[in-house]
C-alpha cells in the first residue's frame, strides 16, 4: 500500500506542500521544535540517569489541605449574611 513512498519525487512533493502550508519562514522553527521533541522522547525512553535522584525517590512539595464547603455551611453563611 505504501511502497515507494520514500522515493525522491514523493519527498519533494511533501516538502513543497509543507512550504505552501507553513511558509518558508516558519518551516525551520517547526523543524527545530520537532527535533527537540524527538530528542526529549528518546532521552525519556532511555531513562537517563541524571533525571533520577541517587536515592531513587522523588521529593514532592507538601500538600495543602482543601476544605470542602458543604450545603449546611452554605445555608449558615447565607443566614449570617441575611441577619446583617
Amino acid at each position: 500500500m505504501f511502497s515507494g513512498l520514500e522515493s525522491p519525487w514523493h519527498l519533494l512533493i511533501v516538502l513543497v506542500i509543507a512550504i505552501v502550508i507553513f511558509g518558508p519562514k516558519k518551516l525551520p522553527e517547526l523543524g527545530h521544535s520537532l527535533g527537540s521533541g524527538i530528542r526529549g522522547f528518546k532521552h525519556a525512553l532511555e531513562g537517563k540517569e541524571e533525571d533520577i535522584p541517587a536515592s531513587g525517590t522523588v521529593e514532592l512539595p507538601p500538600v495543602q489541605p482543601v476544605v470542602a464547603q458543604t450545603k449546611s455551611d452554605d445555608v449558615s453563611a447565607s443566614s449570617d449574611q441575611a441577619a446583617r
